[in-house]
């Protein structure tokens, strides 16, 4: 926020508001006190207010009517209300119309900051964001950016803080989180923004030819080359470069690798020429390179190097605030290019997508709404156009009353068991060991089982 926030305290009681404007002028906020709604409302009307302090009991208006009021002229503003131990279940009903809290009096001082404190992160991460998506639109047309969850808002905050560095950026995270998005807008919201971005999948590479396309070659540097080979580093130079899977990069290559980031030059292979390169790095991956550098797989020192700043990228199953928007997303996107007036999804079906765990994060939930855009009869999607895993197996919550009443004892209780242990096999990435840890069986036991009930990794 570029000015002081202003904030209304609206409090029947003189040495109450008194005290509390005291304490946030101390703390160097503007504030201003009304004892009635109706004096508050004039001056709300007129002037710009960030957040509200408000009593419950007011003489005149009352605080709930006070805050109908308010909400239609500013809807997202935060209000905090003041209110008694008999009032409280009232204050609760006004938390489910947006308030952002309440407070029992007498109201202790610290309590009060420590809810201004908050209001005012989320009001500044919210202006970063809004910033951020600006540059979204004026740069890059970036698809699948859509996130409404406290940890996207988290991430999508410190891409923003750090994009303008000239720092280097790791991104981790599973498959199919969106590192590549992240990517671009650290470079698209950068002073080398009208510069090259070169865009590296260090594992889609043949090991014999990362070098030469990472630093390039000069004729002759070996079979096949007949002609010098700018590399990525050099094509790069004023501009950013991002080398995805870095944790596939061979311990040679990360040595030299090392070398260029310190010296900040490159020499190609076959020659003993240095050229000098100015790139901005940003460097991904999906495996624990912690984990690696123990084994002896990644070098500590390159690892230092590329993770001066990291923004590790959620899982979709820890961000289903998400899900709804990406399918909306997904339904249009496709729906289009099936031709198809496909435009909603039936209630059942969005229940199963939001609770389903998806290992392939939101690459797999594209793939799903692709899916079923192709195989929809109708203008809406059901249950019956999506996998039948979704519904069967990769939902979070389960109901035992949803089994069908002819069936035995035995076949429920196979039914729940297989349940769970897709559901463990996924969290694990199907990793058997860390499944039969968490299942309390042995890894045997786990391999009976997966055989017996005839679970397949999807």
């Amino acid at each position: 926020m570029n000015r002081k926030p202003e904030i209304m305290i609206v409090e029947d009681e003189k040495l109450a508001g008194r005290a509390i404007i005291d304490n946030l002028k101390k703390r160097g906020f503007s504030a201003v006190h009304f004892e009635t709604g109706e004096e508050a409302l004039v001056y709300f009307g007129e002037n710009p207010v960030d957040i509200i302090v408000l009593d419950f009991k007011l003489p005149g208006i009352d605080g709930e009517e006070f805050y109908r009021k308010v909400l239609e002229k500013q809807p997202n503003i935060p209000v905090v209300f003041m209110t008694a131990y008999s009032s409280v279940e009232k204050a609760v009903r006004l938390l489910k119309m947006g308030a952002y809290s309440y407070l029992t009096k007498p109201v202790e001082m610290d309590e009060l900051n420590h809810n201004i404190d908050k209001i005012l992160e989320k009001i500044e991460l919210t202006e970063e964001n809004a910033s951020l998506r600006e540059k979204i639109r004026e740069n890059i047309s970036i698809e699948n950016f859509i996130f409404d969850s406290d940890k996207m808002q988290e991430v999508i905050s410190l891409t923003n803080r750090v994009s303008d560095s000239g720092a280097n950026v790791l991104l981790t995270g599973e498959s199919g989180t969106g590192k590549e998005v992240i990517a671009n807008l650290l470079h698209h919201g950068s002073k080398r923004k009208n510069n090259k971005f070169i865009k590296v999948n260090i594992a889609a590479l043949p090991e014999t030819l990362i070098e030469a396309e990472l630093f390039g070659a000069v004729k002759g540097a070996y079979t096949g080359s007949v002609e010098n080979r700018t590399g990525k580093f050099e094509e790069a130079d004023g501009g950013s470069i991002f080398l995805d899977e870095i944790g596939d990069l061979s311990i040679d290559l990360q040595a030299k690798l090392l070398r260029t980031i310190q010296e900040k030059e490159i020499t190609k292979l076959g020659s003993n020429k240095v050229t000098k390169t100015d790139v901005r790095l940003i460097t991904a991956t999906n495996k624990d390179l912690e984990k690696m550098i123990t084994e002896g797989k990644f070098r500590e020192d390159l690892y230092f190097r590329l993770n001066v700043i990291n923004i590790d990228l959620p899982p979709l199953r820890e961000r289903r605030e998400d899900i709804p928007g990406l399918i909306d997303l997904f339904i249009k996107k496709y729906s289009t290019r099936e031709n198809k007036e496909i435009d909603s999804i039936s209630s059942d079906a969005l229940s199963a997508l939001t609770k389903y765990d998806y290992r392939g994060n939101i690459r797999e939930l594209e793939n799903i709404i692709e899916r079923g855009v192709v195989l929809a009869r109708k203008e809406m999607l059901t249950l019956k156009d999506l996998p039948v895993y979704i519904n069967s197996e990769g939902g979070s919550e389960f109901d035992i009353s949803d089994l069908d009443s002819s069936l035995s004892l035995t076949e429920k209780l196979n039914i729940v068991e297989k349940k769970i242990i897709i559901k463990s096999l996924r969290k694990h990435n199907y990793n058997q060991t860390k499944t039969a840890e968490e299942l309390k069986i042995s890894e045997s036991g786990l391999r009976y089982k997966l055989k017996s009930l005839k679970i397949e990794k999807n």
